[in-house]
């Protein structure tokens, strides 16, 4: 095989692989709007509310903890029925203030109990597993720390497990900081796409879906059933998720409950999150993909199975096409069959996109001013992502837990770099460089395929895009630690 075909075939294996999911994605919103309007019906408790313990794992959460444990004691569900537990493995004054709130609500006659973990084993899924057998409830909620459930979250969702078969029920995320920036309204509406749309599509189709880490209830036998929170990915909702419905167990999705959490402000820390939620996927798609295949579910939902498992293995697929589409021009030149199978499997994503805004608010029409930005920003997160999938794929750092930086506030936020916040690492070098990359893929285009270039100028503006916003962000958390350092009187 010459270098000619093997371009060539790079190429068209990543049009191919693009296409696929891109169908996939048109599919899924076909069959959002399908059911969209169908009434699930209400259920209805035969008995009195169930004991219910409310999981809060954290770790180095100085600026929300205490408003998450103040919400959290908030909610209106019958005071002998509700216990809280504050799991808390953080190694700074986290664990001060955690304490002193919860000793506060206790007072208040709140069953709240705090526990500290020193050696943080397993991160959190460690601490769930840890804390499991002494959560008094029969169903266990969990919260992550930047989340604000509103008052009636349990009174709205319990009523979902009146069948005795449901496992899980899971609750829509909102977002509490999108108006804060452009960059936190792109991420509210990619993480729209998944919970209006997609989580919608997959269960009313009875398909798998799961639990998203955060603002789900858990029947506790469920859990134990499907053999309880393990550490071995960094995506253990997903991953006991699908071992919980390989077991039989049913999953509900309630997306009009819906519990408001926090994006991150910075790039930096939303390519963190990124990475580790692509890792942990993939190394699910690992773990319980060969079950999926073995079990005794049809075609259709293992093929959708696997399309959910190893939906993030589009970003290397993307780096993909533009590695392989500039010697293919130069060497061989493009057939238009792929192109226009890629144009138009490529309206996938957007279409699910524009009809979550439209169907979630009644603005939606004007947040999609946002959209471009959203698709730069999807193009640029490529590379970050595509090294997360490496090391999936090659087991390297298989357990190591990356955190996002959380703040309740703007303010708070730009406080966060003297400790929290993150620096630019090698992927932003590489954005650069696959920036200019693209720009010279533009400029070949033009002349040899003129089709291609719109394809390859959102690559260049993506990486760009991402590249210039991490290091920008990178300067000012420099400028505010020597500030500090100033006014500390360091060097």
């Amino acid at each position: 095989m010459n270098f000619n075909s093997v371009f060539e075939s790079l190429y068209i294996f990543a049009v191919v692989g693009l296409s696929l999911y891109g169908f996939n994605a048109l599919l899924l919103t076909a069959l959002f709007l399908l059911s969209k309007h169908k009434r699930v019906p209400a259920a209805e408790l035969n008995t009195d509310w169930p004991q219910v313990t409310v999981q809060l794992p954290i770790f180095n959460e100085r600026f929300v903890i205490r408003r998450l444990i103040d919400v959290v004691a908030a909610l209106d569900y019958p005071r002998d029925r509700l216990s809280i537990q504050v799991l808390d493995d953080s190694t700074d004054d986290t664990v001060r203030l955690a304490r002193v709130r919860v000793e506060y609500h206790r007072m208040q006659g709140v069953d709240i109990c705090h526990i500290h973990r020193a050696d943080r084993k397993g991160a959190k899924a460690g601490a769930m597993a840890a804390a499991l057998p002494s959560a008094a409830g029969e169903f266990v909620v969990v919260f992550d720390a930047d989340f604000m459930p509103p008052p009636d979250y349990l009174r709205r969702v319990m009523p979902a497990f009146a069948n005795p078969r449901i496992g899980m029920v899971q609750a829509r995320w909102g977002h509490i900081n999108a108006p804060a920036t452009a960059l936190t309204r792109v991420q509210a509406m990619a993480l729209d796409g998944h919970f209006v749309v997609e989580q919608t599509a997959r269960s009313r189709a009875g398909l798998f879906f799961t639990f998203n880490g955060s603002a789900g209830v858990w029947r506790k036998a469920c859990i134990e059933d499907a053999g309880g929170w393990q550490a071995d990915t960094l995506a253990e909702d997903l991953d006991l998720s699908y071992r919980a419905q390989l077991r039989g167990w049913q999953f509900r999705y309630l997306s009009e409950v819906v519990a408001p959490a926090e994006v991150p402000l910075q790039i930096l820390a939303f390519k963190r999150q990124q990475f580790r939620w692509v890792k942990g996927s993939i190394q699910c798609l690992r773990k319980v993909g060969p079950a999926v295949l073995r079990s005794h579910n049809s075609a259709w939902r293992k093929l959708q199975a696997l399309f959910h498992l190893g939906g993030y293995l589009v970003h290397p697929l993307m780096v993909l096409l533009l590695l392989a589409s500039l010697p293919a021009m130069l060497v061989e030149g493009l057939g238009s069959a792929a192109l226009g199978i890629l144009s138009v499997a490529g309206l996938g994503p957007p279409v699910l996109y524009a009809v979550s805004q439209v169907s979630a608010y009644t603005d939606g029409w004007k947040r999609l001013v946002y959209f471009p930005l959203l698709m730069l920003l999807g193009a640029g997160i490529a590379l970050n992502n595509s090294w997360a999938v490496a090391e999936a794929l090659g087991g390297r750092n298989p357990t190591q837990f990356l955190r996002t930086p959380k703040g309740e506030s703007v303010a708070q936020q730009r406080q966060i770099g003297r400790d929290y916040a993150l620096l630019s690492d090698w992927t932003t070098l590489g954005e650069l460089l696959l920036a200019v990359y693209a720009l010279v893929a533009v400029i070949v285009s033009l002349s040899r395929e003129p089709g291609l270039a719109p394809f390859l100028l959102l690559f260049a503006l993506g990486f760009g895009y991402t590249a210039s916003t991490g290091l920008l962000q990178s300067w000012q958390v420099l400028r505010q630690r020597a500030s500090w350092r100033t006014a500390l009187g360091g060097d």
